[in-house]
């Protein structure tokens, strides 16, 4: 049974730490601690009507799934923050590639990942609203940031 170690930072590990500060956990405690931590890390990067890019990188040969990864503009220079958003919105993750697993067809894969990350960064909606849509202010999380496929 592989265990795991986190700290009140949520940071996680899989393996036992040699420092102080680490207590063990279950799996599934780690995977909500990771979760926090990759949403806190995304917040600081990405603010509502940011435009975030997603590059298709991979079609199943049945076109029922699609492989793609996010990337964000940090001081104008591309900043992949793929992992981030698999652990942050619930995504797999093909670990070889790393890029993100979705599945199904005829829809905008990398539209529904972005409006997916939004719902997970701002469940409650933004703070301000973020735009108009049906003529009214729009504060929902999940329309809160731009798409664009590179």
């Amino acid at each position: 049974m592989k265990r795991f170690w986190k700290t009140e930072d949520d940071s996680v590990l899989n393996f036992e730490p040699s420092g102080e500060g680490w207590s063990p956990c279950s799996a599934k405690e780690a995977k909500a601690a990771e979760k926090r931590y990759a949403i806190r890390a995304l917040l600081h990067w990405i603010k509502p009507n940011q435009t975030v890019c997603t590059m298709l990188t991979n079609v199943s040969s049945s076109g029922m799934s699609r492989r793609l990864k996010v990337v964000i503009s940090v001081d104008n220079k591309p900043f992949n923050i793929t992992r981030y958003v698999a652990q942050a919105a619930g995504y797999q993750l093909n670990e070889r590639e790393g890029s993100i697993v979705v599945g199904g067809c005829g829809a905008d894969a990398g539209f529904s990942v972005v409006y997916g990350l939004g719902c997970a960064l701002w469940p409650n909606g933004t703070p301000e609203p973020h735009g108009i849509r049906n003529r009214e202010p729009d504060s929902d999380g999940g329309y809160a940031l731009n798409h664009v496929w590179l």
